[in-house]
């Protein structure tokens, strides 16, 4: 085949350092998740969605053929921590937690996806981060340590 040809579609999630609240305002939390959105696209990862809560993100990406997935990652976090201390009035003290997971999804599952992560604020009215992010370590079946989990 003289054409390199891909399709891995990923579910990434990271929250904020020790889960603060720091996009509690829907304004800025809108804002960040098209922020992050950008970065993404601009690694060739289009995002098909970007959503979340105060304290974490979910994106649903197309992970470019060329791209690591831990380099997309690293990026949309360095450059939107920056992006956001660099916002006046918002705390210089922003960080994400220096982990993430990334889970891929299949074709079939997409709009199930995309679902999810557009209901994450009444999702979480029942469930906290950590509870929902050992639900995906449960059902990918990866083990972890929980001591090496959180920071």
């Amino acid at each position: 085949m003289a054409q390199s040809l891909s399709k891995m579609l990923v579910h990434v999630i990271f929250s904020t350092k020790n889960r603060y609240g720091f996009l509690v305002d829907e304004s800025l939390r809108r804002e960040m998740h098209a922020y992050l959105a950008s970065i993404f696209k601009a690694y060739d990862s289009p995002s098909l969605i970007t959503g979340g809560t105060e304290d974490h993100v979910h994106v649903l990406c197309s992970l470019s053929r060329n791209q690591a997935i831990s380099k997309v990652i690293g990026e949309a976090k360095r450059n939107s921590s920056k992006w956001i201390k660099s916002k006046r009035g918002r705390s210089t003290k922003f960080q994400w937690q220096s982990g993430y997971g990334a889970f891929s999804v299949s074709p079939s599952q997409l709009a199930q996806v995309r679902a999810y992560i557009a209901s994450q604020a009444e999702h979480h009215r029942k469930m906290t981060f950590q509870e929902e992010f050992r639900k995906f370590l449960q059902r990918y079946e990866i083990d972890y340590d929980e001591r090496y989990v959180w920071d």
